[in-house]
């Protein structure tokens, strides 16, 4: 493969996994700390990004390094993208199910060996905050995407209310639970959660020319009314 093939390769991969993630090539800089300039050259075949760059580029959109290198064809990417998302979904839920495994083992020995079981369900509430420890470490090592670490630090938070409820056993103590109200909403804003309309930079652009339509139709009038203003003027003199 020569060094042109080479560059449109890994312009054509980039480019599948940027819009096929719906991702404007602005969003995809921001998160590689580069300007959306060097996407589109990239994408162009203009450049290559370094190393570093393409295990970042990798690790974003969940694929190797060695799917960004060669080519593919429709069918293959339809179908090479998806297994290392699966397996490492597949490894994330493996792992809470043996979480509520255990707390299963543990109440059902525990049953069998005593007669007060009355509240032993109670093992499965404390069970909630080790998934989230389980999940959130998998989020943070995999996937490193902000909403799944969010909703992992979001069930610790109420996993360990409702660990701390449970175990004084003071139902009069449900007011606990406002506490997470506002610790819910520093984990919101620490995250940086914005709910926001993106549009591409095709629609950038258009937003853009319509601006500058609309100032030039508006000077237009404008002119148009002063111009009509001195005629009547004129008019009335006469």
């Amino acid at each position: 493969m020569d060094h042109k093939l080479f560059k449109d390769v890994v312009a054509q991969n980039i480019f599948y996994l940027r819009t096929k993630n719906h991702m404007t090539q602005y969003e995809l800089g921001e998160k590689l700390n580069y300007s959306d300039k060097a996407i589109s050259k990239w994408e162009r075949g203009d450049a290559i990004p370094d190393v570093f760059v393409l295990k970042k580029i990798a690790d974003l959109f969940e694929v190797t390094v060695d799917y960004i290198l060669v080519p593919h064809s429709e069918q293959d990417q339809k179908r090479d993208t998806k297994p290392i998302k699966k397996i490492k979904n597949i490894i994330a839920a493996i792992a809470a199910i043996g979480v509520q495994t255990v707390a299963l083992a543990i109440f059902v020995i525990v049953a069998l060996y005593t007669d007060g079981a009355l509240y032993l369900w109670q093992i499965f509430i404390y069970a909630l905050p080790v998934i989230a420890i389980v999940e959130l470490v998998f989020a943070c090592i995999w996937s490193r995407k902000m909403y799944k670490i969010f909703l992992s630090v979001s069930l610790l938070l109420w996993g360990i209310l409702l660990t701390v409820y449970f175990a004084i056993a003071d139902y009069s103590m449900w007011m606990i639970f406002l506490l997470g109200i506002p610790i819910q909403l520093i984990i919101f804003f620490a995250f940086g959660i914005k709910i926001t309309i993106k549009f591409s930079q095709k629609d950038h652009a258009l937003i853009k020319k319509g601006a500058i339509k609309n100032s030039i139709a508006k000077y237009v009038q404008k002119k148009k009314g002063k111009s009509q203003i001195s005629q009547n003027e004129e008019k009335t003199d006469e």
